[in-house]
């Protein structure tokens, strides 16, 4: 699945399929402005930060279970969300330092260094990265991804894939040829 946040005129969380099928909002009431998002891929868990509603929430990949993790004008000056273990990590663009956030207990919040200038956090470790599998995008013995042309992309499972064709092409009858 792909998380994504819109605040346009109506401010939503919402998911798709990798090819953009299937999206479906998971969060549209009591949302204005969601600038980051962050997800727990072992517990189904979708992080965001409202900038508007100053806030931290998170809700399950339904849309349900929603929870207020941390409120207040502090989260008003946050950007990027990444979260591992116990704790969400994010940075404060007014003073430029790392925060962490107990996502249990958001009254627990440290700064941890300080930077140059960043907009976005990204948290990389072996254990947050989940195991490939066999996948529909494979490389087919002729080198071609998922036996698509140009580009192959995840549908509603990791055994169905979507051909698609670069710019200026058009996907053939066949589903997988590009002219």
């Amino acid at each position: 699945k792909l998380f994504f946040t819109d605040y346009g005129n109506a401010a939503k969380v919402e998911r798709c399929d990798m090819d953009g099928m299937n999206r479906t909002w998971i969060v549209d009431s009591k949302i204005e402005q969601p600038t980051a998002l962050a997800l727990d891929l072992i517990n189904k868990y979708v992080y965001w930060l409202d900038i508007y509603l100053e806030t931290v929430e998170v809700v399950d990949y339904q849309g349900r279970r929603r929870q207020t993790i941390t409120k207040g004008r502090q989260v008003r000056h946050l950007c990027g969300l990444a979260v591992f273990e116990n704790y969400l990590y994010t940075i404060n663009s007014d003073n430029l330092s790392i925060l962490r956030i107990n996502r249990y207990n958001g009254t627990d919040v440290q700064a941890l260094a300080r930077l140059e200038d960043a907009k976005e956090i990204r948290v990389y470790q072996k254990r947050t990265q989940t195991a490939v599998r066999s996948h529909a995008c494979e490389v087919d013995p002729y080198g071609m991804p998922g036996g698509c042309a140009h580009i192959c992309l995840i549908s509603s499972s990791y055994k169905a894939r979507t051909c698609r064709c670069r710019t200026g092409f058009i996907l053939g009858s066949d589903g997988r040829s590009c002219k």
